[in-house]
């Protein structure tokens, strides 16, 4: 199976879903390129420049590439630029073993880690993930937070495919820290209704962030086919998610996976200089510029630029209106540094 995931193909297929892939919850603009990689298309495709629908489908719909599929020299030089260096899907797997090692309080809750005769690191899955030996319930774990730092194509959240290799992986192999969610959701959920609510929160409690834009789309996006493909593991595979619930999946992805320089917590770049004005009665205005004040003293709570903004799930969602609230609390959208600094959440 092409790992690619054709742009032309969401477009035609999934009205609408692009733009909100596309969308950035804290700049209210689109997500930007964030790299040169793409300078040689021209205007519209450098470093500052929005990302738009119309610029990576039609003609230039094969413009992004996971990495597996890019040239050699160009993974060399993103590396040098952006220190950009993905994981084989089996060190993702043995790390995100470690995690849940601790949360079920035994080993091997997914799979056993292999490696064959020629040295070939694998895993075998289990029959059944089992939560009465952990004294926990599934639930728990599908509403167990989980992040990915500088995310890249998110191979740690879903594990389409190997980011090294390009080999695609089937969906009962599958590894990452949703995958394992959406899996236990497949074993345990009583009904199409139950097995719906779960898969949403299981995505309410998946983040993800990361600089370069292109990177960014290819990881919501292989979070959004994941979630039809466990559909239809569970439902069959002619079976089809309806319109609605695509949207609403759509829109906490744009929302838990997002732009940001994660040393700053900002949108990249966005820290600038500021600039006063010095006026005396005898000489002429002038200007006298000074550094980011976050920039300068490094210290995360004091930059200039746009501190990017993330969703608290934990609010009440008002199914009718599509608002967030609850009582004594305005608003369900905050600084990702207050997370950090205060509430401990992620």
């Amino acid at each position: 199976m092409d790992i690619d995931i054709q742009e032309n193909y969401i477009a035609e297929k999934y009205p609408g879903i692009l733009d909100t892939l596309l969308l950035d919850r804290t700049t209210k603009k689109n997500i930007f390129w964030a790299t040169d990689s793409y300078s040689e298309h021209g205007d519209g495709f450098l470093n500052h420049d929005l990302i738009t629908v119309e610029k990576i489908t039609g003609e230039n719909g094969m413009v992004i590439r996971p990495r597996a599929l890019k040239s050699s020299e160009e993974q060399v030089a993103r590396s040098k630029d952006k220190a950009e260096v993905f994981t084989p899907s089996w060190i993702c797997n043995a790390q995100n073993n470690l995690v849940d090692n601790q949360w079920f309080g035994y080993e091997g809750a997914f799979n056993k880690e292999t490696i064959d005769e020629n040295g070939k690191h694998g895993w075998l899955v289990t029959e059944k993930v089992d939560f009465e030996r952990a004294g926990k319930s599934w639930k728990e774990y599908v509403t167990d937070t989980r992040m990915e730092i500088t995310c890249g194509e998110a191979p740690y959240l879903v594990s389409r495919y190997d980011t090294t290799t390009g080999e695609f992986i089937p969906v009962k192999n599958r590894i990452g820290l949703l995958d394992r969610k959406l899996r236990v959701i497949c074993e345990n959920a009583k009904d199409r209704d139950e097995w719906l609510d779960y898969a949403k929160k299981a995505y309410q409690n998946i983040y993800g962030y990361e600089w370069q834009g292109d990177n960014l789309i290819l990881a919501r996006e292989a979070l959004f086919l994941t979630y039809i493909e466990y559909y239809q593991f569970y439902f069959g595979v002619d079976s089809k998610p309806n319109t609605l619930s695509l949207k609403k999946i759509a829109d906490i992805i744009s929302l838990n996976i997002w732009q940001m320089d994660g040393i700053k917590f900002v949108v990249p770049d966005s820290c600038h200089d500021e600039v006063e004005e010095i006026t005396s009665l005898f000489d002429d205005p002038t200007e006298e510029r000074r550094p980011c004040p976050g920039c300068a003293c490094d210290d995360h709570t004091r930059h200039n630029g746009i501190y990017s903004v993330i969703r608290d799930w934990t609010v009440y969602e008002d199914y009718h209106t599509g608002k967030f609230g609850r009582k004594g609390c305005e608003r369900s959208d905050q600084p990702f540094v207050n997370y950090v600094m205060h509430k401990n959440t992620i």
